[in-house]
């Protein structure tokens, strides 16, 4: 065994210690919770539109974030995936009238089921290979839903519009509402489900493979089941996602989910930050959402290029992403504070 694999069986095998701060860790992951479920009663209309889709494209980029910064494989093709779980959702609600909150299940079912049947062959593929393998995918699919194979099932060209029954009347939440809370429930359920994964011995397997298959291997780490459970884990996410963002839309057409898509969920991921699990996801989702928006209202019919140049500013400025920005303003601070009360207690009384 190498002395780099030595290292990394060390590293990897050592326990780790658990911070002081995990209580309160945990109370800013339980007061985050409270924040959501009570925005529900402080936004209306279009921003509860706006935090849902936020809050699903969160979902998916949690699940390429995995895949991407802890088992370091590239996608450029998952919005495929939340294509079919857009779909899966639709025609669950339009066929089969299945509750809208339930169709996220049938959905990650369905992409797992695809995932695992196209992440077999796509992972003995590794780095530009698996990225171009994935980028034929995105690029056929639209073709695909377009099919008047499929037009029965899918709407073809027209799509699919959703009728989507709102909570009861007990409840006292209107469908926006309904849909939020499905929203948020999601997302809280794949964020544990997140950070149960990467700090367990699944994030282990994935970072080993990622940094050294050869010495991952040494170690006794099956690399190829590390990598089908990344990218199963991955589809799954980017299903949830779509289905949930189908719910929230109303509406799926193949045009909905262009090649782009994928390269908006790539950038989530990265410009968020990778390898952060909830806060990188959050801000990428939130950076691909809104600023088109604001930026079309700086610059109409220039927004694209200012879209750019802020992606460029951002990687320039901190290549780790905005969760990385916030990480170093936070050490900053810390180092600050710790300065000043040093600096309290050698001052004489």
């Amino acid at each position: 065994m190498t002395m780099e694999s030595t290292d990394m069986t060390q590293a990897l095998s050592a326990p780790r210690s658990r911070k002081v701060s995990l209580p309160f860790a945990r109370l800013g992951y339980g007061a985050a919770a409270l924040a959501l479920l009570a925005a529900t009663g402080v936004l209306e209309g279009y921003e509860l539109f706006l935090a849902s889709s936020i809050l699903s494209y969160a979902i998916a980029a949690m699940g390429l974030n995995v895949l991407m910064g802890y088992n370091g494989q590239i996608s450029l093709g998952h919005g495929a995936f939340f294509a079919i779980g857009a779909y899966a959702a639709a025609i669950c609600i339009d066929r089969f009238a299945v509750p809208f909150a339930l169709t996220p299940v049938i959905a990650g079912i369905v992409g797992m089921g695809a995932g695992w049947l196209i992440g077999k062959p796509a992972l003995r593929l590794e780095g530009v290979y698996l990225a171009l393998a994935t980028f034929g995918l995105a690029i056929a699919t639209p073709t695909v839903l377009r099919s008047d194979l499929f037009a029965e099932w899918t709407g073809g060209v027209q799509g699919l519009f959703l009728l989507i029954n709102p909570a009861p009347e007990w409840a006292g939440l209107d469908l926006d509402q309904s849909i939020y809370l499905a929203v948020v429930g999601y997302f809280l359920l794949f964020a544990f489900l997140t950070l149960r994964l990467v700090r367990g011995l699944n994030g282990k397997a994935w970072i080993a493979t990622r940094d050294n298959p050869i010495a991952a291997r040494a170690m006794g780490f099956d690399v190829t089941r590390a990598k089908t459970r990344a990218f199963v884990f991955s589809v799954l996410a980017c299903s949830v996602g779509g289905a949930l963002q189908a719910v929230a839309v109303q509406f799926v057409a193949p045009d909905s989910f262009p090649f782009f898509l994928s390269i908006s969920l790539f950038t989530a991921v990265v410009v968020g930050g990778l390898c952060s699990p909830l806060v990188g996801p959050l801000l990428g989702a939130v950076f691909i959402v809104m600023v088109p928006n604001v930026t079309e209202e700086i610059w109409q019919g220039g927004s694209w290029a200012v879209y750019g140049g802020v992606i460029i500013a951002i990687m320039a400025i901190q290549p780790r992403g905005l969760a990385g920005m916030l990480g170093w303003v936070k050490g900053k601070l810390t180092t600050h504070t710790n300065r000043k009360q040093q600096t309290g207690r050698n001052r004489p009384c």
